[in-house]
């Protein structure tokens, strides 16, 4: 049934056919390739003069550089995931909606062990109050679900299984929509990531790139297979797949800022992202996990995830 709505979504376009090779192929290899060579320069003259300027915003910010490798890391393995399709061409439906059952039961735990927790945690350790620490946390999980709702109406995206229908006759192709509602997804896994260097507990950060990393692999490779099954190739899919992670270190570097703002910022900024994680649990992954039939097999999935992230914050935290 979801290759179905899948075509219906994203039809796959008739190759053009192959256009005539031009007069002079030596002419237009040569001028690619210096072309190439003057961006090779150029970015290596780029990093070199930022190089020393780097070093000393990160001697000075080392939450930031944690954040970064963090939210790095958990990108580069959903570009793992992703690359798994080149070794296969479709999973079935169950196991999907199982791979997705565990990827939100740790993005569920995460959000409760290693954010608002810690939020309330920390807004007590600033002289809040019991009842003040909570309420701030619960304002904070509110901001940071508004956020991501305000994303999802303000960007175009297509999701790959419910069809928006206000979009339909936009021009923009419908495959970068959909690369663009798993992008809008991942950024609040990267902020969360960022927003955990910047607190206090090294441990629970580590935990929570580390529950976050492990299940960028599934969901990558599930959004690719997704593209897989529309006739896309192999590697237009991965890169699809590895595209739509790309956006973590940004939201991790962000997260890290904010928390460096001040230290009233901290547990607003912890609940905010906590928010943010069950706005997209709820929003999007249990949704999609449960839309096939497979319920069951999917919650299941969930517990064994949540359970997987409560024993890292444990073990690690």
């Amino acid at each position: 049934m979801i290759q179905a709505q899948l075509r219906e979504q994203f039809p796959v376009e008739p190759t053009p056919a192959a256009a005539p090779a031009p007069s002079h192929p030596g002419f237009w290899a040569g001028l690619r390739l210096r072309q190439i060579a003057m961006l090779a320069v150029a970015l290596v003259f780029v990093l070199v003069k930022s190089y020393e300027s780097l070093q000393a915003f990160f001697l000075t910010h080392p939450e930031v550089k944690m954040a970064l490798l963090g939210s790095s890391a958990a990108a580069g393995l959903t570009a793992l995931g992703a690359l798994g399709v080149l070794f296969t061409r479709r999973i079935s439906e169950r196991t999907q909606d199982v791979l997705l059952g565990y990827g939100g039961g740790i993005m569920l735990a995460a959000s409760v062990f290693s954010l608002i927790i810690p939020a309330m945690n920390q807004a007590q350790a600033l002289g809040y109050e019991k009842t003040g620490a909570v309420l701030l946390t619960a304002t904070g999980i509110m901001l940071g679900g508004l956020f991501v709702l305000a994303i999802n109406h303000l960007i175009p995206h297509q999701h790959f299984i419910a069809p928006n229908p206000a979009i339909q006759t936009m021009r923009t192709s419908r495959i970068w929509m959909f690369v663009m509602a798993v992008t809008i997804h991942n950024f609040p896994e990267g902020l969360a990531i960022g927003v955990g260097f910047g607190g206090d507990d090294m441990g629970k950060a580590i935990a929570l790139a580390t529950g976050i990393g492990i299940q960028d692999i599934p969901e990558g490779l599930v959004v690719a297979l997704a593209l897989r099954t529309l006739g896309y190739s192999p590697w237009k899919s991965a890169g699809a797949g590895i595209l739509s992670g790309l956006v973590e270190p940004i939201g991790g570097v962000l997260g890290a800022l904010a928390t460096g703002v001040s230290a009233t910022a901290l547990p607003w900024a912890l609940a905010g992202a906590g928010g943010a994680m069950l706005f997209v649990i709820s929003h999007e992954v249990i949704p999609e996990s449960h839309r096939q039939g497979h319920e069951t097999q999917a919650t299941l999935g969930l517990l064994a995830g949540f359970v997987t992230m409560m024993l890292l914050d444990t073990l690690l935290g």
